[in-house]
């Protein structure tokens, strides 16, 4: 499972006209399920999204993570981060979950979050959605985690 994390004083999901997730200080987290994820991956992925240290501690260092600084969550499927990119110039998708799995695992990951933080908002799975974000710093990471 792919979350690509993007640290965000503001940001929303929009579809058809209608704002669907919006969130103010935080993380926009880009979600990319493959086939091979399963509910043990979404967890994972969750504790790297919840504690992963990306906000400015007193000093400015990045000590502090999402649950530290009481910060809001946007959770945005995005299968195209499943892509594999290494061959000619057309992206293949041969490693993306299929669509119904990949809606189960993003329905999971949104579920255990709303459990395990009180600030949770969401795109919407399949829908041509217009993401907004003001990226802080910027500050953009890449986190995969795989089955073990």
């Amino acid at each position: 499972m792919i979350g690509l994390i993007q640290r965000v004083s503001e940001a929303s999901v929009v579809v058809e006209s209608r704002t669907v997730g919006q969130i103010g200080s935080g993380l926009l987290v880009l979600v990319g399920v493959e086939k091979h994820d399963d509910e043990t991956t979404a967890k994972r992925l969750l504790e790297r999204l919840l504690g992963y240290r990306v906000f400015p501690d007193a000093q400015g260092k990045m000590n502090l993570s999402l649950t530290d600084i009481g910060g809001e969550l946007l959770l945005v499927p995005q299968f195209t981060l499943a892509a594999d990119t290494h061959k000619g110039t057309r992206p293949s998708f041969s490693s993306a979950a299929a669509p119904q799995l990949g809606a189960a695992l993003f329905e999971y990951l949104v579920a255990a979050a709303r459990e395990s933080h009180s600030k949770v908002a969401t795109g919407v799975f399949g829908a041509d959605m217009k993401v907004s974000l003001v990226n802080d710093g910027p500050v953009t990471f890449w986190l995969q985690v795989s089955k073990s």
